[in-house]
C-alpha cells in the first residue's frame, strides 16, 4: 500500500469518527464519549499530514508548525479546563470566532500563492469566499463573545437605516468578488477583507443578548462553510467533510433553537428582541401583589410532597447552583419523593448548556426530560420548583397574543399543584415582560439568591 492511500484511508477514518461524534453529542449520556471519538480522529488527520506529499514535496516549515501547535495547546488546554460552565457560550464564540480567522487567512494565503498561475475561476471563487465567509464569522464572533462576558452592553446597538446598510456592506461584497474574478486585482482582495471584518461587527451590534446564543450557533456553520472552502481551495477532502459537517449542523442547530423560542430566524437576527427590562420590578404603589414565602416554608412544603418538578434556568447558572440542588434532590430522594427536571431547550445560553451544567453536578441523566416530555409529567406533580427561569415558563407565550414571546414552547409549570418560584427580584427575564405565572394564586415566591435560597431549603428538608 502506497503512503498515499494510507494517508487517504485515515483520512477517511478520521471523517467517520466526525460522524459518529456527532451522533454521541446528540444524547447527554454519550455526549463525552462523542466528544472524545472527534478529538481522536482529529488526532489520526494531524499525525497523517504530516506524512502527506503535495506534488512530490513533504510539509514545507515544520518546525514553525509545532511550535504553533504547541502555543494553541498551551492556551487552549487551561482555557477550556478551568472555564466555568457560566462562561461557556463565549469559549463557544471566541474559539469558533478563532476557527473562521484561520479559515480567512489559509484563503489569503492560498490568493497570494495561486495569484501568479492563473487558476481556474472557481479555485478563486472559493478563496474569496473563503475570505469573507471566514473574516465575517471571526470579526461577528469576537463581537458576541464582548456581549457575553459583558465587555460591552448586551443590548441591541441601532441606528437609523442600519439594516439598509448591512446589506449594502453585504452586497459590496459580492460585488467585489466579482471584480477580482474579473480582474484579478490583488490589492482589492485587502478591501474585501476590511469591508468583511467590518460587516461581521455590523451584523451582530444590532442583536441582543437573549439571542446571542442563536447567533453563536449560525456564526458557527458560516465558520464550517469557511472551512469547506478552504478544502476545496487545498484540495482536501477531509476539510470539505469536516467543514461540511459543521456548517450543515451548525444550520440545523440554528433552525431548532429559533424553534423552541417560538421565532423564525429572521425575527432573530432582526427583531433585537429580549435586550431592554422594561418593567420596574414591583416596588412601586400599584405593584400587584404576590404570595411570598421563606425557604424554611418551601422545605416544608417540598418534604411533603410526593412527586417534585426541578425547572431550572439560567439564573441557576449565575449562581452556580447546580450542586445545591442536586443536593436537595438527593435529600428528597431520601425521603422517597420522586424528583424530576424539566429542561427546556434554551434554559441556558446555548443548546445542551443546561444539561451538561447538571451533568457536571452529577444529576442522572435519567431524570432530565425534554419540554415535551416534561410537560406530559407536570401535571401529576406537587410541586414545580422555578429555579433562574422565566420567560421559559411565562403563561403569556401561550396565551397573550401581542407578547413578544408568543407562540414559543414553555413549560407548563402552571400545571403542578404548586408552584415554588425562586427569583432575586421581580425583574422580568430576557423578554422585558411581566410573568403572569408570578401572580398565580398556587405560586409562591421565594426571593434571594438561587444558591443561598437553595441551601436553607435544604436544611429546612432535613430537618422536617
Amino acid at each position: 500500500m502506497s503512503r498515499g492511500t494510507l494517508i487517504d484511508l485515515l483520512y477517511l477514518v478520521s471523517a467517520t469518527t466526525f460522524i459518529l461524534a456527532l451522533k454521541g453529542l446528540g444524547s447527554p449520556k454519550r455526549a463525552r464519549l462523542g466528544n472524545g471519538v472527534a478529538a481522536a480522529g482529529m488526532l489520526i488527520a494531524i499525525v497523517a499530514t504530516f506524512f502527506k506529499q503535495v506534488d512530490g514535496h513533504s510539509l514545507y516549515h515544520v518546525s514553525l508548525i509545532v511550535v504553533a501547535m504547541v502555543i494553541g495547546v498551551v492556551i487552549a488546554v487551561p482555557t477550556a479546563r478551568y472555564v466555568r460552565m457560566t462562561a461557556m457560550p463565549q469559549l463557544v464564540a471566541i474559539f469558533n470566532g478563532v476557527g473562521g480567522g484561520a479559515a480567512s487567512l489559509v484563503s489569503i494565503t492560498e490568493f497570494v500563492r495561486i495569484h501568479s498561475t492563473h487558476p481556474a475561476t472557481y479555485v478563486t471563487l472559493e478563496v474569496l469566499l473563503g475570505v469573507l465567509i471566514g473574516t465575517v464569522s471571526f470579526s461577528g464572533s469576537a463581537i458576541a463573545f464582548a456581549k457575553l462576558q459583558e465587555l460591552m452592553t448586551g443590548r441591541p446597538v441601532t441606528y437609523p437605516g442600519q439594516q439598509v446598510i448591512n446589506g449594502v456592506m453585504g452586497a459590496a461584497g459580492l460585488v467585489l468578488i466579482v471584480i477580482i474574478l474579473a480582474t484579478g486585482q490583488t490589492a482589492l482582495l485587502w478591501a474585501l477583507l476590511a469591508l468583511s471584518f467590518v460587516l461581521g461587527i455590523a451584523f451582530v451590534l444590532p442583536i441582543g443578548g437573549a439571542d446571542v446564543p442563536v447567533l453563536i450557533s449560525l456564526l458557527n456553520s458560516f465558520t464550517g462553510l469557511a472551512v469547506a472552502a478552504s478544502g476545496f481551495t487545498l484540495g482536501s477532502n477531509l476539510l470539505i467533510v469536516a467543514g461540511t459537517l459543521v456548517g450543515a449542523s451548525g444550520i440545523l442547530l440554528t433552525r431548532l433553537m429559533s424553534k423552541a423560542m417560538g421565532r423564525s430566524l429572521s425575527n432573530v437576527l432582526f427583531s433585537a428582541f429580549g435586550s431592554v427590562v422594561t418593567a420596574s420590578g414591583g416596588a412601586g404603589p400599584d405593584a400587584r401583589p404576590v404570595r411570598s414565602g421563606s425557604p424554611e416554608d418551601a422545605g416544608v412544603l417540598l418534604s411533603f410532597a410526593s412527586r417534585v418538578a426541578i425547572i431550572p434556568g439560567y439564573g441557576l447558572a449565575v449562581a452556580q447552583a447546580q450542586h445545591v440542588l442536586r443536593e436537595l434532590a438527593e435529600e428528597l430522594e431520601g425521603k422517597g419523593i420522586e424528583v424530576f427536571y424539566a429542561i427546556h431547550p434554551v434554559a441556558g445560553r446555548m443548546p445542551g448548556h443546561m444539561n451538561v451544567l447538571l451533568a457536571e453536578a452529577n444529576v442522572p441523566y435519567e431524570q432530565l426530560m425534554e419540554l415535551d416530555e416534561a410537560n406530559s409529567e407536570l401535571q401529576t406533580a406537587d410541586v414545580a420548583l422555578v429555579v433562574g427561569a422565566n420567560d421559559t415558563v411565562n403563561p403569556a407565550a401561550k396565551d397573550d397574543k401581542s407578547s413578544p414571546i408568543f407562540g414559543m414552547p414553555i413549560i407548563n409549570a402552571d400545571l403542578a399543584e404548586n408552584v415554588l418560584f425562586l427569583k432575586r427580584s421581580m425583574r422580568p427575564g430576557f423578554a422585558g415582560i411581566e410573568n403572569e405565572l408570578l401572580y398565580n394564586p398556587k405560586t409562591t415566591l421565594i426571593f434571594g439568591d438561587a444558591k443561598d435560597t437553595l441551601t436553607k431549603i435544604v436544611a429546612a428538608v432535613k430537618s422536617s
